[in-house]
């Protein structure tokens, strides 16, 4: 197990000064106020490892651009979430596992959101050599189309319920005593078949059984789905509001999550382009897997009625698809090329600064590439533009660039950030 990395902070603090610097972190606005403050310190040539390059970022637009338009023709982009990964060549697996949704039936949102929970909380690089072999469609899935249809293949045969007559939930009595070997057996992890973090994985969804067991009335918080619906009041909610609130109750779980004086900070990095920051000086917050989260949720909720508001309060994500096309497109350049080959591991100063740009230059992107397509913001928010788009040429290119489709920098996988 890989125990939760402290920051260390010598300076004096009082006793509320951390509880508030964590607060202050665990919103969607941090992480992208914290981002452009990188992003502007790479405009004046501040930063160490990285330089921007902002006249690709026009023809970078475009590129993505003809990349929405090449994958739907009609621009009716859907949302970018996991529920994009079952739907696969054999069709949408996830349709013949759960059946098709009914407007309104709580129960169908309910198993949806279970599925979405565990399904992104494994979905964490799966890294080059990796594959899935799915026996009922008789085809073989890699990265994060394998996860997912491994994920949604082992949600359906009841790893996830400590019910044997509902196996179509998660509960923290399952995700408890779920082991290694039980995890690697389902995803199919062999010697010749490696998967990054495996370990790592396992520590995460046995965390996230704690924390949902960890309430004076479990049949409250037993099911992932419970404590998303537990957050919402009425039929309808902010997108960052709906973070804020997972954040609030799921930060303590990440293996590899960062401490603040005791704190709990999960996906958060250090850079000392953030030492003006009068709470948590230094730190630069992404809650990328959360934010993947919540954008996996976004049609569950909808099918029980319930709808997520103001998409854009959201950042893009970043993670080495979106960040793998900004640096392959000429947009961010190393100051020293020689970064190419060092391994880095997802703290290092350098992905954090990687990280930070992908987010706030994404920002940037948004704009451009609805100019581009002829939208308006709300009819193309940065949930279609990462869809339509930035993903999906980020993918393409690392495959014209690079023989096995790896991101262009070195990564250290731990199955818990990326």
């Amino acid at each position: 197990m890989i125990l939760p990395r402290p920051v260390v902070d010598s300076s004096k603090t009082t006793d509320s000064e951390p509880i508030a610097a964590a607060r202050s972190l665990l919103s969607a606005s941090a992480v992208r106020e914290r981002s452009h403050w990188i992003l502007e310190a790479a405009k004046s040539d501040g930063l160490t490892h990285f330089r921007v390059n902002l006249d690709a970022l026009l023809p970078c637009a475009t590129l993505v651009a003809n990349e929405t338009r090449s994958n739907y023709p009609n621009l009716d982009v859907p949302y970018h979430s996991r529920w994009r990964h079952f739907e696969t060549s054999a069709g949408d697996l996830s349709k013949t596992t759960l059946g098709m949704p009914t407007p309104g039936d709580l129960e169908y949102c309910r198993a949806a959101i279970d599925l979405s929970v565990v399904s992104v909380l494994l979905d964490a690089g799966a890294g080059d050599t990796w594959c899935y072999r799915d026996e009922i469609t008789q085809t073989q899935y890699e990265r994060s189309e394998g996860l997912a249809v491994a994920s949604l293949r082992l949600f359906d045969s009841g790893l996830f319920s400590s019910d044997p007559g509902q196996c179509h939930r998660v509960d923290s009595a399952a995700l408890s005593r779920l082991d290694s070997s039980r995890l690697q057996s389902g995803l199919q992890v062999a010697e010749g078949n490696p998967l990054p973090g495996i370990d790592q994985r396992v520590t995460l969804l046995n965390a996230l059984g704690h924390a949902l067991s960890d309430h004076p009335r479990t049949d409250i918080l037993e099911r992932p789905a419970n404590l998303v619906l537990n957050g919402i009041d009425g039929d309808t909610i902010r997108a960052d509001e709906l973070l804020s609130h997972l954040l609030r109750k799921l930060n303590s779980i990440w293996p590899q999550g960062f401490y603040y004086h005791n704190q709990p900070l999960g996906d958060v990095g250090c850079h000392p382009a953030a030492d003006q920051a009068q709470l948590g000086s230094g730190l630069v917050p992404f809650h990328k897997l959360s934010q993947w989260l919540v954008y996996s949720l976004l049609e569950p909720l909808e099918w029980g009625g319930i709808i997520v508001t103001e998409l854009d309060g959201l950042t893009g994500l970043p993670e080495y698809r979106n960040g793998g096309l900004l640096i392959d497109s000429g947009v961010i350049l190393p100051v020293n090329p020689d970064l190419y080959d060092q391994p880095l591991t997802p703290d290092s100063e350098p992905i954090v600064e990687w990280r930070a740009l992908t987010v706030a230059l994404l920002d940037e992107l948004a704009p451009l590439v609805r100019n581009c397509l002829g939208l308006e913001a709300h009819a193309f928010p940065l949930a279609r533009m990462l869809q339509g788009g930035t993903w999906s040429a980020g993918r393409r290119i690392a495959k014209e660039k690079r023989p096995n489709a790896a991101p262009p920098l070195t990564l250290q996988l731990t199955g818990t950030v990326f």
